[in-house]
């Protein structure tokens, strides 16, 4: 596999529910993505409103062309009224019919707690928790944009050009 990285953008898409935990997500991941070679200047950061708006702006962030990949950051807790789990799932999914219909890889951070209380131990657990996930979102955003270079170079991947 080869270790050429041409990157030219990588979108972070966060909600905006649960900020202070996403945030250390984000910055864990800038650090990592600066870790494994990706320029800082190549990576952008945008705020939605909650979680079941990132798909859309993904989608918009691949159709423009200008990113080889983007990151879906939510933090889906149970507030009482209605199942969180749904919200959770409809994000991931959107995201999936994204990546697979634009071709452009996508990513998701989109984390639900069994439960979440905003306790002093509980914010603890999952600021670390997501600062973790923000490092292995990177590594996976890495490691496929690389799988996908390898893919296409036929001298690389043992394949013959046609």
């Amino acid at each position: 596999m080869t270790n050429s990285l041409d990157i030219h953008r990588i979108a972070f898409v966060q909600a905006g529910w649960h900020a202070d935990l996403l945030d250390g997500a984000r910055d864990a991941f800038q650090t990592r993505m600066t870790e494994l070679g990706v320029p800082a200047a190549c990576i952008r950061h945008f705020d939605v409103p909650g979680a079941f708006e990132i798909p859309l702006f993904a989608r918009r962030l691949a159709q423009s062309g200008e990113y080889d990949a983007i990151v879906g950051a939510a933090f889906v807790v149970d507030g009482g009224i209605y199942r969180h789990e749904f919200v959770a799932q409809a994000v991931v999914d959107g995201l999936m019919r994204v990546q697979l219909d634009t071709d452009v890889p996508v990513f998701s951070m989109s984390l639900t707690p069994h439960r979440f209380h905003g306790h002093d131990e509980h914010y603890a657990f999952f600021d670390e928790h997501l600062r973790h996930k923000g490092r292995e979102v990177a590594d996976a955003c890495v490691g496929m944009l690389l799988a996908l270079a390898n893919l296409a170079s036929p001298c690389a991947t043992g394949g013959s050009p046609t």
